[in-house]
């Protein structure tokens, strides 16, 4: 048997609810009702939060305007957009003035602050 070839996966799986596959709204509907709804009305002890240990935490630190640079030029140019349609060549051009550079970190930072 040779342990380094690839598997070729299925390229769709169908959700299934009682063994019948979910090929109308109402069925999926159901599917994930039954399934995330299954503990609603049970009492939760949160005592049990109570002996969870402690943790010590460590600060955030804030953003140096050369850590900003460094990690921004390492992100990939033809990464996806976001929401916002700006994609990490156009952050890096913009990073290249001084100013836009310093009011980001501030944004960033006040983030973390608050």
């Amino acid at each position: 048997m040779n342990w380094v070839n690839k598997c070729k996966l299925p390229t769709i799986e169908a959700i299934k609810y009682n063994n019948q596959q979910c090929l109308d709204i109402n069925n999926l509907w159901n599917m994930l009702h039954s399934t995330f709804n299954t503990a609603l009305h049970y009492q939760v002890d949160v005592k049990i939060l109570d002996k969870i240990s402690k943790k010590p935490t460590s600060p955030w630190l804030l953003f140096s305007k050369e850590e900003f640079r460094i990690v921004i030029a390492n992100c990939n140019n033809a990464s996806a957009l976001g929401p916002d349609k700006l994609s990490w060549s156009h952050l890096k051009i913009i990073l290249k003035y001084n100013e836009y550079l310093g009011i980001i970190v501030c944004i960033a930072n006040a983030c973390i602050e608050l």
